[in-house]
């Protein structure tokens, strides 16, 4: 775990997140995303069978991502704060007689062993956190993924039109985004170079790749990162 700072901010799951997102129905998505996807059939063990490479998804929602990986023969568990979200990903699993370990937990804390997966899956979960919850969970996260396990992070950037148009907090985090694609969102955190490197650059992890991706929309530029990482021996 980091070290932590006093006056780094701590705060607990967003209720929000439940009252006006996942509680009317917003953002349960059904369908997983193509970077997910192409990350896990690309660093999938290859000298196992499906069943024994162990998928964990940080943050996952509704499930979308882990039933994809279910049906294609993962071995899949993911946390969420959520409770509404994590029984509507059981509920999915269920209808198609799939089998997942899905659990209810915060970020810096997760409930499994060392050492237990050999895929990590980080789709804008993170960005959801303060810097302190953030470093919490990078370090649950290290614990957790095996030696030579691969990671798949993505993140908000600052060159989001979300954080360029409003005041940005010196550590990257804005309350809650009034413009752009994410007005109406919950607090979010927007990640430059420095940000990363805090976060990953500990000496657990070995950068695969890095990737910068802006997306013109009416909404103004949707700017994320997606990196792929390497738990060290």
């Amino acid at each position: 775990m980091h070290a932590l700072d006093h006056g780094l901010r701590r705060a607990g799951f967003d209720r929000r997140w439940d009252e006006q997102i996942y509680g009317r129905g917003a953002q349960l998505n059904r369908w997983p995303y193509d970077a997910v996807v192409s990350f896990l059939f690309r660093h999938a063990p290859r000298d196992r069978a499906r069943r024994a490479v162990r998928v964990f998804e940080l943050g996952c929602g509704a499930g979308n991502n882990l039933w994809a990986a279910a049906r294609e023969g993962f071995a899949v568990s993911g946390i969420d704060a959520s409770r509404i979200a994590i029984d509507a990903a059981q509920r999915r699993l269920s209808e198609e007689g799939l089998a997942g370990d899905l659990r209810v937990a915060e970020f810096e804390a997760l409930p499994f062993a060392d050492a237990s997966f050999d895929l990590v899956i980080d789709r804008l979960a993170l960005t959801c956190a303060p810097r302190a919850v953030a470093l919490d969970a990078e370090g649950e996260l290290r614990r957790v993924a095996a030696p030579g396990a691969k990671l798949y992070t993505n993140l908000f950037s600052r060159a989001h039109s979300s954080a360029a148009a409003d005041a940005l907090e010196p550590d990257g985090c804005l309350a809650d985004p009034g413009t752009g694609s994410l007005a109406g969102m919950p607090h979010m955190r927007f990640y430059g170079p420095a940000e990363l490197d805090e976060l990953w650059g500990g000496g657990g992890w070995r950068e695969l790749s890095r990737e910068h991706v802006e997306i013109r929309t009416p909404a103004g530029v949707q700017a994320e990162w997606r990196i792929v990482l390497e738990r060290c021996a």
